[in-house]
């Protein structure tokens, strides 16, 4: 039985305490391999000191929390993993904040954990090839003190309604609180940003579902907290930056006001919702 509120603790050299009083965290999208032209460039080129440079423009920018993601196909991602956690380690201005190990390859989140400094976050597991595996996944996270973010994704896919987010995040939670004795608090969801605008009439709903979804989630599963990569919402508008930042910065003022607590950002990109131009917004 979970008993009164339990606060997510993560910690790189300095603790970062989630509290309700907390405002909105940032996550550093910049150090990914997936989301970013210039860091993928640097890693396969094996100029790892200019790939931490990245990482310290992010955390200078505003970061709270450092996305690290070596998913490319041409990279030994392990390998790359191992050594860019290894070496931000060393750089105290930048290891002060916790790590997200990013990955969708479980042998490279396994090696960011055998790394990692602190009390990091892993991104992410999901009921996609099973509970069991699902399970297997959480505990061994458990054991090395890790948080986790939860993706909305189970064995028929991926949840692109209200509904199915809510069956699978109660589905999930249940799991783990109930059966890995995964602590409540360390959980973050992520229930899909999906893009708005693509002109589909199926994706019409997409934020206001999200939104529903992580009001729901901070209601009824007791201290998770909700996450989301906020760039997606803006990709039918890709090479257009003013257009996207206006964007993010109106998603985050309704999913915040909605119980999303944290999310991966560019924080150097971030524009200030009351300065966006009336038209635009």
């Amino acid at each position: 039985m979970i008993k009164g509120p339990k606060y997510l603790k993560l910690s790189g050299l300095e603790p970062l305490v989630v509290t309700p009083e907390t405002n909105f965290v940032n996550i550093g999208e910049r150090t990914n391999v997936t989301g970013s032209r210039k860091f993928l460039r640097l890693i396969e080129q094996g100029d790892f000191s200019a790939a931490v440079e990245v990482a310290r423009d992010q955390v200078d920018g505003g970061a709270q929390i450092l996305d690290v993601n070596m998913d490319e196909g041409m990279i030994d991602g392990v390998q790359a993993m191992t050594t860019y956690l290894n070496l931000i380690a060393s750089e105290p201005d930048i290891s002060r904040i916790p790590i997200m190990i990013d990955s969708s390859k479980w042998e490279i989140i396994e090696a960011g954990l055998k790394v990692v400094q602190g009390k990091s976050v892993v991104n992410s597991i999901s009921l996609k090839e099973g509970e069991a595996n699902f399970i297997k996944q959480a505990n061994t996270i458990r054991r090395y003190g890790a948080a986790v973010i939860v993706m909305a994704f189970d064995e028929q896919g991926q949840a692109d309604t209200l509904d199915r987010r809510i069956e699978i995040c109660r589905r999930s939670y249940d799991v783990l609180v109930n059966q890995v004795k995964f602590p409540s608090e360390d959980i973050i969801f992520d229930p899909n940003i999906f893009p708005v605008a693509t002109g589909m009439e199926e994706h019409k709903n997409n934020a206001v579902d999200f939104f529903k979804t992580a009001k729901w989630i901070r209601k009824n599963l007791p201290n998770a907290h909700v996450s989301g990569g906020v760039s997606n919402v803006s990709f039918s508008f890709r090479g257009n930056n003013k257009v996207r930042e206006a964007m993010h910065s109106a998603f985050l003022y309704h999913a915040i006001k909605n119980g999303m607590n944290m999310g991966i950002v560019n924080p150097t990109m971030l524009e200030i919702y009351d300065e966006i131009d009336s038209e635009l917004l």
